[in-house]
């Protein structure tokens, strides 16, 4: 059944407590006019909770003690659009050009890498194929987290299955290598699947976020696009705390912390732009003898 915000007391003025509520804990940032559309993703939850308006529901957000309820927004406005081989050169510039450094650096200890939102599992699966192709899973302990503050999105993840769609920018022989037909759709081979660990993780939250923050290696790309600036600022300034020395966080193409951090400077790395946190001026990655330390 569908259900229309306008049949549920959407003011302008519940409209900018609304918005303003999920602002803070959950980044997104909206303008008025797009807020029309979001308010009718979020009227089924409000019916669902046997209330009749949205200002019982913003305050049920704001003063109830359930954390539950905000998972469900979460999911009710999470945009999981995405795609295997995504911004692909990035990925290979990581693979390439920082994991042989930082491997060496660490001398055995687990090379942590971060795909973080990872939408429904295509970022880190794509990384974890670049990481097959290079032979590093034969050659060095890697740890690969990817998280989502969905956790429906999560699910899908771990599921492991994928439409054609998917796989629009994947060369045809890798879809055949690392995945498997399944009805109308793929599966991904349970051995690569193994090699991603997955959890939910809200960019807003603080201590969710230092669980994994420490990682050398972040992806964080095309999710800013959707926060405000201080939202941004929010988020990278755990990273700029918890990150060891060297550390290498990749947002997208489209996305800049230019005049959002101090800490990371943004550097052409293997043909790609990665932003680095204390990394002398040179021409290619500098030893990481602080790493270990620092995990």
């Amino acid at each position: 059944m569908q259900y229309r915000a306008d049949t549920l007391g959407l003011s302008g003025s519940v409209t900018t407590i609304l918005r303003d509520l999920i602002h803070e804990q959950l980044g997104l940032a909206y303008e008025s006019h797009q807020f029309d559309q979001v308010a009718d993703r979020l009227a089924p939850l409000v019916v669902s909770r046997g209330l009749t308006s949205f200002l019982d529901y913003y305050y049920l957000l704001k003063y109830s003690a359930e954390p539950t309820e905000w998972l469900k927004v979460i999911d009710a406005l999470a945009v999981q659009e995405t795609y295997f081989w995504r911004e692909i050169d990035q990925l290979r510039a990581v693979v390439n050009c920082l994991i042989p450094e930082l491997v060496r650096a660490l001398n055995g200890t687990p090379l942590r890498i971060w795909s973080v939102p990872c939408a429904t599992g295509e970022e880190p699966l794509t990384i974890a194929m670049l990481l097959s192709e290079a032979g590093w899973f034969d050659r060095a302990p890697i740890e690969l987290l990817a998280s989502d503050a969905s956790p429906a999105a999560v699910a899908r993840a771990e599921k492991g299955e994928y439409s054609e769609r998917a796989f629009r920018n994947l060369p045809r022989a890798m879809r055949d290598k690392y995945f498997v037909a399944h009805n109308d759709r793929w599966r991904v081979v349970p051995w690569l699947h193994r090699k991603v660990s997955y959890d939910v993780v809200n960019l807003m939250a603080e201590e969710q976020v230092a669980r994994h923050a420490r990682a050398p290696i972040i992806f964080c790309r095309n999710v800013f696009i959707y926060f405000s600036d201080r939202s941004i600022r929010r988020a990278v300034s755990v990273f700029e705390r918890c990150m060891p020395a060297p550390a290498y966080l990749c947002v997208a193409a489209s996305e800049s912390l230019l005049r959002r951090t101090t800490t990371f400077e943004l550097q052409e790395i293997g043909g790609a732009f990665i932003y680095v946190k204390n990394l002398p001026h040179t021409d290619r990655p500098a030893s990481v003898p602080e790493i270990e330390k620092a995990l």
